[in-house]
């Protein structure tokens, strides 16, 4: 392994990573904030289950990047409506292993990799791509998966309405020991229960909930940096809205007026990619020393 560098240098690495992760997530318009929601989920879990602020960063990094490999599935089957055939599922399937192929050969990919590959890998041996049985799946790969699956539960799409939370827990409960990890199953259910989690569920940011376009569904994102009076749009309809603030948070109402295809594009949002390195860059091996190769090690074992 090569040493690692200046902190400067780390920096950067990790500025790549999320990027990467934003272009996927800039993609699909119908969901908005998952990579973040899993991210927060991620790292409360690892929290609540003793693990240290650092393997906890680790968590959330993962839980980040979980999706990468989605850039390499096909719009036709990403943004699709409706229930996916048996051959666009095959598709879909892949997006574990290429997001494995995208990240391989970066000097922080141990960091993410077992996250990237393993979070539709089940306790029971039935989920993709290896087939993994729980004793072989990493403690990250076990709190990705159950983090991206409560959010898709939660979280609302064009053919279905997302579950209350209890639904959600139930469905948790019922697939312990199969789908998801018991020990790691029953500390997300007592986090969703005590209220820990509520700040996130449906939100694409602290204090920035979620908003379903009112006329076709896909989720239009508000930034931390807009203020009452900017203009936001949905992607997918072109609709424009105001954005107004009440009791604290950010509202949208409509306006009646299309989007110019500037308007549409998608942007990535730096102000949350800025937040994002200053939480995690603390916790990363910055030095090129062997303290610095160890530390990186050390963590493999526990990812």
């Amino acid at each position: 392994m090569k040493p690692l560098l200046s902190k400067a240098h780390t920096q950067d690495l990790l500025h790549t990573l999320y990027s990467m992760a934003f272009l996927v997530e800039a993609r699909d318009p119908y969901t908005g904030g998952h990579l973040w929601r899993v991210s927060q989920f991620s790292v409360r879990l690892a929290l609540a289950c003793d693990f240290t602020k650092q393997q906890a960063v680790i968590a959330g990094l993962g839980g980040f990047l979980h999706d990468l490999g989605k850039v390499g599935v096909p719009d036709s089957i990403l943004n699709n409506k409706g229930k996916l055939s048996d051959a666009e599922y095959a598709v879909m399937k892949t997006h574990p292993e290429l997001g494995a192929q995208v990240l391989q050969g970066h000097p922080l990919a141990p960091l993410a990799m077992d996250a990237v590959l393993g979070h539709h890998e089940r306790i029971d041996g039935l989920g993709y791509p290896a087939g993994l049985t729980g004793g072989d799946m990493s403690n990250a790969a076990k709190i990705v998966s159950l983090a991206d699956a409560f959010d898709a539960m939660t979280s609302t799409r064009p053919y279905r309405k997302g579950m209350a939370l209890e639904a959600a827990v139930e469905q948790i409960a019922t697939n312990l020991d199969t789908q998801f990890d018991r020990t790691f199953g029953l500390n997300f259910i007592n986090l969703a229960r005590s209220g820990e989690l509520d700040g996130i569920i449906g939100h694409s940011d602290t204090g920035i909930p979620m908003h379903n376009c009112p006329m076709c569904g896909p989720v239009v994102v508000l930034h931390k940096h807009q203020k009452a009076g900017d203009a936001a749009y949905c992607r997918v309809c072109g609709n424009g809205f105001s954005v107004q603030k009440q009791h604290g948070e950010l509202k949208l109402q409509p306006t009646g007026k299309l989007g110019t295809p500037h308007d549409l594009q998608a942007n990535i949002d730096h102000d949350l990619l800025g937040r994002l390195l200053e939480e995690a860059l603390p916790y990363l091996p910055v030095d090129s020393s062997n303290s610095g190769r160890s530390w990186l090690q050390r963590l493999r074992r526990w990812l």
